[in-house]
């Protein structure tokens, strides 16, 4: 009875922060990670899918480079032309996407953030799920045995595919966020959610709680409204429905810098925000070595703290 009771009144703390995006109450500053990137798009069929993945591929890349200061050595692009192009770090088949991830293992240190998005057609069903790739088609099964290396670092995985879906039980795992297009592998019709994730990562207007950072979070509710609004606006019943494995982790996974203000109060309570979101994400790392009624007390607190603080920042005109 007691526990049930403090479930509500933590879920009570929560309904205080009514006008905060949840991101910006659990979300835990990443400024000193490193983020290495790998964008692959798989086999188009057709030259207009061709078109649309290379552009999205283009703003994922432009956004790693220009946005998040990603270093030409920590970004690698493959793509399905056998010979290099201004965009191309080589060409996608399963041999060079298992050396890219080879290749990142020696460069990503714990504590690093690795992000890769597949883009291209989907198929199969459960572990042997696939995108379409030049030359033999890499499981699911295959992409979380390369994930394997990386248990010490944030891995964000969108497969941004058609027919995406079975690759969240697949490959989820702690420390891992997985984001699909679509819910299941039967969600095979032409999807326009890739090239809105794509576009949002560089896009001011997806970063909900204007802290000049995007979480991981941010840029999936962005693209799923965007998507939403398609579907509406042409009368049509929608045949994708994205996912994300892991929405608390997501949102603390951010990339970009913080936007800095030039009023050192708001300076000030921005830095005490940072330091009870860091104390949130701590507390996280402690919860299975506490009581349910201590963990939840804990997050009470911590989650009232943020709240108040954050509202002192919208007082004093920091807009977060």
């Amino acid at each position: 009875m007691m526990h049930r009771l403090r479930k509500v009144m933590v879920h009570a703390a929560l309904a205080m922060a009514v006008a905060l995006p949840l991101a910006a109450l659990l979300a835990a500053p990443l400024q000193a990670q490193r983020t290495h990137v790998l964008l692959v798009i798989g086999l188009s069929g057709e030259p207009q899918f061709k078109r649309s993945f290379e552009a999205s591929a283009q703003s994922a890349r432009d956004a790693a480079k220009n946005r998040w200061g990603v270093s030409d050595s920590s970004l690698i692009v493959l793509t399905e032309d056998s010979v290099r192009t201004a965009l191309s770090s080589g060409r996608s088949t399963r041999e060079n996407i298992s050396q890219a991830f080879l290749r990142l293992s020696s460069r990503v240190q714990p504590g690093d953030v690795l992000f890769v998005m597949l883009m291209g057609h989907g198929s199969g069903e459960g572990a042997q799920s696939k995108v379409n790739l030049p030359g033999p088609d890499a499981t699911a099964a295959e992409y979380a045995s390369w994930l394997g290396g990386f248990a010490k670092q944030q891995v964000v995985f969108v497969n941004a595919a058609t027919g995406s879906g079975d690759f969240v039980p697949a490959l989820k795992a702690p420390n891992r966020v997985v984001v699909t297009a679509t819910k299941t592998s039967n969600e095979r019709n032409e999807s326009v959610f890739l090239q809105y994730f794509a576009g949002g990562l560089g896009l001011d207007a997806a970063d909900a709680d204007k802290d000049g950072r995007l979480s991981v979070f941010e840029v999936f509710r962005f693209a799923r409204t965007e998507v939403g609004k398609v579907y509406t606006s042409s009368n049509r019943m929608q045949t994708e429905h994205a996912l994300v494995s892991d929405s608390l982790l997501a949102s603390r996974v951010a990339f970009g810098k913080t936007a800095a203000s030039a009023d050192p109060r708001i300076a000030a309570l921005i830095a005490e925000r940072q330091a009870l979101e860091s104390e949130v994400a701590s507390l996280r790392t402690k919860k299975a070595t506490m009581t349910a009624d201590a963990y939840d007390a804990e997050l009470e607190r911590l989650l009232l703290a943020l709240a108040e603080k954050t509202k002192a920042i919208r007082a004093a005109g920091g807009g977060k």
